[in-house]
């Protein structure tokens, strides 16, 4: 999920709330992340894109909102670690966003407070990243056998969109319908979706 630039993570009133983690063990679940392939990938074609990743650009946080974790621009990727629990969570988090991040470098012009760009990124994340895969789907409790990728894919940039200060729910409909298409069938820096 993007965030709005002004978005800041709140500060921890315990250390792993709602069963996550502390700050320190979502760091080393970053650490681990950051040697998996899929993620490897990513951050070397951020690079590609004239977009380097410093060391801090990745950064475990408190949450206090229901989010996994987000991605800030001109400040990077925020995990929040109080949400996670497993190492395939932080994972997931880390490819989602780092598409955001991937968009918002090569697009160079990116508003991320205009409902079809916002919308666009997070169509472009929740079909690349893996989130809506059948496996995980199945475990949120959606039992569709056709077509439940691109209801996924739907749901989730709704969710999030709708999030947007800027975006009303019918904006946020609107927008993603308008831009579906393209942005659906825009792999890069993938040949294909994974």
């Amino acid at each position: 999920m993007a965030s709005m630039p002004d978005s800041k993570p709140a500060t921890p009133s315990s250390p792993a709330a709602n069963g996550g983690r502390t700050l320190a063990e979502c760091e080393d679940m970053i650490r681990r992340s950051l040697r998996t392939p899929m993620v490897k990938f990513l951050k070397e074609h951020m690079e590609k894109a004239g977009c380097s990743i410093g060391d801090k650009f990745i950064k475990a946080v408190h949450c206090e909102q229901q989010n996994s974790g987000f991605y800030v621009p001109g400040d990077g990727i925020h995990v929040c670690s109080n949400h996670m629990r497993m190492q395939d969570e932080v994972n997931q988090v880390l490819i989602h966003e780092l598409i955001h991040a991937y968009d918002d470098c090569r697009a160079g012009n990116l508003d991320w407070t205009n409902c079809a760009h916002h919308a666009c990124s997070e169509i472009r994340a929740g079909h690349l990243s893996g989130d809506c895969h059948y496996k995980r789907e199945l475990l949120r409790g959606y039992v569709k056998l056709r077509g439940h990728e691109q209801d996924c894919v739907r749901r989730r940039v709704m969710k999030s969109v709708i999030n947007n200060p800027n975006c009303s729910e019918a904006a946020a409909k609107d927008a993603m319908e308008a831009v579906w298409d393209v942005c659906y069938n825009d792999t890069k820096p993938f040949d294909r979706a994974p």
